[in-house]
């Protein structure tokens, strides 16, 4: 499970160095034909991280609500997100990482609820919060290069 945290962890640390210089706009922006945007992508991978490994652990989830729920699957953005808003996903996008892997450290997942959605979408059964980390990580990877790929229409626009 630890190379899989340490994973999620890089991945989102190279993201983030990938996307330092855009500004708000460019972070906010939705080209024609997608749903979503740069910022929103984060959000999402914060919010599902969260999801996966407290809630379905039957534990209060660390985000404030702001953060949590507008991210969440089967949303898209609604409103423009400003700078400091901006700042705090993309700090969250790494701190969150670090609280699971304190919180594994001190044992906090003791139980673990499987997330019927999953199964029923992909026919997987995550039933212990490894089997939810190894999934994060398959989830990153397509967000990951969901962000590449606005990226580089942003960069070529």
């Amino acid at each position: 499970m630890q190379y899989n945290i340490d994973l999620i962890f890089n991945f989102r640390k190279y993201l983030l160095a990938k996307i330092d210089l855009f500004s708000a706009e460019e972070l906010n922006y939705i080209p024609e034909n997608f749903n979503n945007n740069i910022i929103w992508n984060l959000g999402h991978l914060n919010a599902v991280l969260q999801a996966l490994c407290y809630r379905n652990s039957g534990l209060p989830i660390p985000l404030e609500e702001k953060y949590f729920y507008p991210f969440l699957p089967g949303t898209k953005p609604s409103d423009f997100i400003d700078e400091n808003e901006i700042n705090i996903i993309k700090q969250q996008f790494i701190t969150t990482v670090q609280q699971i892997q304190i919180d594994l450290e001190n044992g906090l997942f003791k139980q673990y609820n499987k997330p019927e959605k999953i199964e029923q979408i992909y026919n997987i059964q995550l039933i212990s919060i490894s089997d939810a980390i190894d999934y994060i990580t398959h989830h990153e990877g397509i967000h990951f290069n969901a962000i590449l790929m606005l990226k580089r229409i942003i960069v070529c626009k």
